[in-house]
């Protein structure tokens, strides 16, 4: 819904400023933009090309349309400041902003119905009636560089690294377990050697598997009716079509091979979650390789563990 409603607002060529309840009922406008900041941040004032940390809640009157600060992901809202094609759209605002700013704005519906092409109009949202007015609450988090940015996420992720690998450890000498692990993070047993040579990349892997939380949950399976996918899972290795932990891993196993890999988030889906997988976890796959073939790979896959 969040970025539904990012792509709708953009269609906005003029927005009206949104009155709170403060000292001063003046508006500040720019761009076609009149906005209300309700908090003022002290943090580094956006400049373009900076990414700022942000989140969002989109209403219509008691209606909430999107809020990020529930999403259950583990992501929050990045966008990089740069100017607009037309004023009145509402990421104007960006360039106004300090991280730790709050700021309110109102976007008639009315507008957005000017803009919208028949085909948009034909299948707009109930919420979408002339008169009514979208009211955004956005606060901004922080304003980095793009350089900063990337080196706090590099950062983050190191961190996570360390975490993700302390989780495994505690859980290997709960269960006994001693398997073999990869520059990268990845752990890993061969339950099964298999015969012939591993696969390599661009060999076209046929494979079981079941996958795991730490709890011991299955999340998915191609063996398991429950998923309703028994077909064997195949993917080109090395390709970055999959997970980079069953990247890794399937270049360590040959034909007929079973193991288990034990890996860590940072190289299955990192801070997002995936149905039950929550943000940052670990994960544990028993696999098989079944068939490793030359690419010649069909256009149907199967659902897990795509990247």
């Amino acid at each position: 819904m969040f970025k539904k409603l990012l792509s709708i607002s953009l269609l906005s060529a003029a927005v009206t400023g949104f009155v709170s309840c403060n000292q001063s009922s003046s508006l500040k406008e720019y761009k076609g933009l009149f906005y209300k900041v309700v908090k003022a941040g002290t943090g580094k004032a956006a400049q373009n090309g900076d990414l700022v940390e942000f989140q969002i809640i989109a209403k219509v009157d008691t209606q909430t349309l999107a809020n990020s600060w529930k999403d259950q992901s583990g992501n929050t809202p990045v966008m990089q400041v740069r100017d607009m094609q037309k004023n009145g759209e509402w990421p104007w605002i960006f360039q106004k902003l300090k991280g730790g700013d709050s700021v309110e704005v109102e976007i008639a519906v009315d507008t957005m119905l000017k803009y919208m092409t028949p085909e948009q109009l034909q299948n707009k949202e109930a919420w979408m009636k002339k008169g009514a007015k979208v009211k955004l609450t956005l606060s901004c988090l922080s304003v980095s560089s793009e350089a900063d940015y990337k080196k706090k996420l590099e950062d983050k992720k190191q961190k996570q690294l360390v975490e993700d690998d302390k989780a495994l450890q505690d859980y290997f000498a709960k269960n006994n377990l001693k398997p073999t692990k990869t520059a990268s993070g990845l752990y890993y047993t061969i339950n099964q050697p298999g015969s012939g040579p591993n696969a390599t990349t661009g060999k076209v892997v046929s494979m079981d598997y079941t996958g795991k939380l730490m709890d011991g949950r299955t999340f998915d399976s191609n063996v398991d009716s429950n998923f309703h996918h028994k077909q064997e899972f195949k993917f080109p290795a090395g390709g970055g079509r999959v997970i980079a932990g069953w990247d890794e891993g399937v270049m360590l196993l040959n034909k007929g091979a079973k193991a288990t890999f034990y890996i860590p988030s940072s190289l299955a889906y990192g801070p997002n979650s995936m149905g039950i997988i929550p943000p940052n976890a670990n994960l544990i796959f028993d696999v098989e390789v079944k068939e490793i073939a030359e690419p010649t790979l069909p256009k149907a896959q199967a659902q897990m563990p795509v990247k």
